[in-house]
């Protein structure tokens, strides 16, 4: 077992270096709102002995893969391709070979379901169940192009590729920036490795955590992701 301390962009990137262990991690929550976390830092000395002895279950997560050129990058959130300036950027968007949209935006987010409650929500996309192995591509702030989310299956390959001479950036998890070249392609799927989370409630979780997370609940409420 893994601990996670901090907030929800320590687990990010504590998912990202793990991978592609199977090891479960516990997140401990010392951030604001700690949406991916499970247990809040002045809770974690009572549950823990409990943990240890083989309480709670496991939940898996899936991850996206982006690839650029020989250079591959897992995440559990999302990965981005944005403007690195104010100012709308041109992406082309290809599913399985199929061209589906040319987007000129402040640029589109590939979403995991862990990843549906954080930018892409944001933005106006679908929120999905945290098991869920489908993919949300979303335009931000979408002038010309498809200005709603599309729900992939999990089986989807994406292609998103810089058409114009803008300056684009592939954000990982928004901790991780790639910088792209005109006509350079970013290739998103979904990745061979999960990530795997020690939980201490029961599966359906979820949906009390949308209510006390998303409309504003502290988190020092009673729940205690």
């Amino acid at each position: 077992m893994i601990l996670s301390i901090g907030g929800d962009g320590t687990i990010l990137r504590v998912a990202r270096i793990i991978t592609p262990s199977s090891v479960p991690i516990l997140g401990v929550n010392l951030g604001k709102l700690g949406f991916i976390t499970e247990i809040r830092g002045d809770g974690v000395l009572s549950i823990l002995p409990g943990l240890l002895e083989g309480d709670g279950w496991i939940e898996e997560r899936a991850m996206v893969e982006a690839q650029v050129e020989d250079r591959s990058f897992h995440a559990l959130n999302d990965a981005v391709l944005r403007s690195i300036a104010v100012r709308l950027v041109t992406i082309e968007a290809e599913v399985d070979g199929t061209a589906i949209a040319t987007y000129r935006a402040d640029g589109i987010i590939a979403a995991t379901a862990t990843g549906s409650t954080s930018y892409s929500l944001a933005s106006g996309g679908p929120i999905l169940h945290p098991q869920s192995k489908d993919i949300v591509l979303q335009p931000i702030s979408c002038h010309l192009g498809l200005s709603h989310a599309i729900v992939l299956p999990p089986h989807s390959i994406v292609n998103l590729r810089v058409a114009h001479s803008d300056s684009v950036v592939l954000c990982v998890d928004g901790q991780v920036e790639v910088p792209l070249s005109t006509g350079q392609s970013v290739t998103i799927r979904l990745s061979h490795h999960t990530v795997r989370f020690l939980r201490t409630h029961g599966p359906a979780y979820f949906y009390s955590l949308l209510g006390t997370k998303l409309r504003g609940g502290a988190t020092g409420s009673s729940y205690r992701g």
